[in-house]
């Protein structure tokens, strides 16, 4: 029997209505939770306001928190902190996941900064509340922090895990952390003001970044030296702002890299005159460290940090974003626990690549051996297997009674999420694969970091430290790949000129003991004959003719 045609549409209103009804009571029901937590409960309210990019929102902020070793409970009282914050969205790539990162400054009732000691940490007024999504361990970031804070001296941002409600709708667990800048419990150099444009008040202090250029980015200048995809460095300015920076300053800052690159390009290994007398190099060791013990693919070349005080020198660090380290990559051979990053010429198209020096240090053994030795020490206490594998516990008993809920507000679980490499079924899984990864990682590292820990230098190849080597395809197209089979570590240069002499394409990359494969992008130089030469510092390997068609 055919039915009215208003009767249709009414029932359809009807059903439209009580589906809407009961999902709407089943969304509010399933986000209006009440549980308790030995975390913190964080409550953000932006009175119906957007949360912006471009922009910060004025919100009000409540905290709930008993101290460490207490349980809190939704029902009590916000009364840790209350007041107002000014919030926008953080990150780059990572705005693109639904579980958004935040950063925030504190206010007072007047909207005006203000300071405070959250959470226990130093008090000041900028946070950072970091989502972590596509790391299912949702520890990485904090792991690696906390390493850093374990074996180095240099600041390393301070973090805690909360629970987050925005809007009284539950985002699952957050990491709230230190946002790097200058200040007496953070960066602590001098602060330099816009008359310091001379003489000593001009050394200090700064604050410089490799990064991209999103943000708080863009400002600042390119290096004169090409890395290994013939691209230069941009180093932006982190502190003093852009908007106030003087050009005094700038020229300072940018002429103090220009001479420690020099150095380093130059090869001048003298403790005294040479690069080394410009650069704090502890903490270059322990940034190395950090690096490469988690395999950050991203390290060197973005969320890379330096600072110079007044009458010192240069510091690498703080150490920044580690979302996508410990194995949580699909590209750039992440996932592997094989391989150094410092010598990673992987899609050399990408300009973002490792600055230059980085490899010609831990060519240098004044740098790489004690290094290595120093490497050799942590290993046997603050960075053995034993240890390492204790933080990770210690980090997943923190928030073991928020996984769930986190994954049940996020069920992803099981899922492929960018740029996972592994994906385990369950959050047990996920914390497993990556400290067996951690752990291979760590005995690669051991008989693969450069440099003898001992006071003699890595040997330079010559002809006989080679037992074969090969430069190949003859005639080539898109790429030239080079075979070398060595007795001991050193930094090579390949070299491709045109028949009258002219240099078009110059690379840089570090060899093993043993066999070694590496690939030379050749895509933009034209059809023709060429000479090649390849050779280190001291001698030449091999050279010849080389045709493109």
């Amino acid at each position: 029997m055919l039915l009215p045609t208003i009767f249709v549409k009414t029932r359809l209103k009807y059903i439209t209505f009580i589906l809407f009804f009961f999902l709407t009571a089943f969304e509010s029901s399933a986000q209006d939770l009440s549980f308790s937590t030995n975390l913190p409960i964080v409550y953000i309210n932006t009175k119906g306001r957007t949360i912006g990019d471009k922009y910060r929102t004025i919100s009000d902020m409540e905290i709930a928190w008993k101290g460490d070793s207490s349980v809190n409970n939704t029902s009590d009282n916000r009364n840790y902190y209350s007041g107002k914050i000014n919030i926008e969205l953080r990150g780059s790539t990572s705005q693109n996941f639904p579980k958004k990162s935040y950063g925030f400054e504190l206010k007072d009732d007047d909207e005006e900064d203000m300071d405070f000691a959250l959470l226990g940490m130093p008090k000041e007024e900028d946070w950072i509340l970091y989502a972590p999504y596509s790391d299912k361990t949702l520890i990485r970031n904090a792991l690696a922090f906390t390493l850093a804070s374990q074996i180095s001296t240099i600041y390393t941002p301070r973090c805690r895990f909360v629970e987050l409600f925005v809007n009284e709708k539950y985002e699952g667990i957050y990491v709230l952390m230190e946002k790097i800048k200058r200040d007496k419990n953070r960066i602590d150099i001098a602060k330099l003001k816009t008359d310091d444009i001379s003489g000593e008040e001009l050394t200090g202090g700064y604050i410089i970044k490799i990064d991209k250029t999103t943000g708080s980015g863009g400002d600042g200048w390119h290096s004169k030296f090409r890395n290994i995809n013939n691209a230069k460095t941009f180093y932006q300015y982190e502190y003093p702002k852009s908007d106030k920076i003087t050009e005094e300053q700038k020229n300072y800052i940018k002429d103090y890299f220009d001479k420690f690159e020099t150095e380093v390009h130059n090869r001048n290994f003298d403790e005294q005159t040479g690069y080394l007398s410009y650069i704090n190099r502890e903490s270059f060791f322990d940034m190395i460290f950090i690096n490469e013990l988690s395999k950050n693919i991203d390290g060197y070349r973005l969320s890379t940090f330096f600072y110079k005080d007044k009458n010192d020198k240069l510091t690498a660090g703080p150490i920044w974003d580690y979302n996508i380290a410990f194995g949580n990559a699909n590209y750039y051979n992440g996932w592997e626990t094989t391989g150094i990053e410092v010598f990673n010429t992987l899609d050399n198209k990408d300009f973002r690549r490792n600055p230059f020096w980085w490899a010609t240090l831990l060519s240098d053994s004044h740098f790489s051996n004690p290094m290595k030795s120093k490497w050799k020490t942590l290993r046997k206490n603050k960075l053995s297997d034993k240890r390492v594998m204790a933080v990770v516990d210690s980090l997943t008993a923190i928030i073991a009674g928020a996984v769930n809920r986190n994954f049940e507000r996020w069920p992803i679980l099981g899922e492929f999420i960018h740029p996972n490499y592994f994906v385990g079924d369950n959050y047990d899984s996920e914390i497993a694969w990556m400290k067996s990864w951690i752990l291979e990682r760590l005995n690669y590292l051991d008989e693969r970091l450069p440099g003898t820990g001992v006071a003699s230098s890595i040997q330079l190849v010559t002809n006989n430290g080679i037992n074969n080597y090969r430069v190949y395809p003859n005639p080539f197209s898109t790429e030239i790949s080079i075979q070398i089979q060595s007795e001991q570590n050193s930094l090579c240069n390949f070299r491709l000129f045109t028949l009258n002499g002219q240099k078009i394409k110059e690379c840089q990359f570090n060899i093993f003991e043993g066999a070694n494969k590496i690939k030379i992008n050749t895509a933009g130089i034209q059809k023709g004959m060429y000479f090649y030469r390849l050779s280190n510092v001291s001698a030449e390997i091999k050279s010849g003719k080389i045709v493109k068609y």
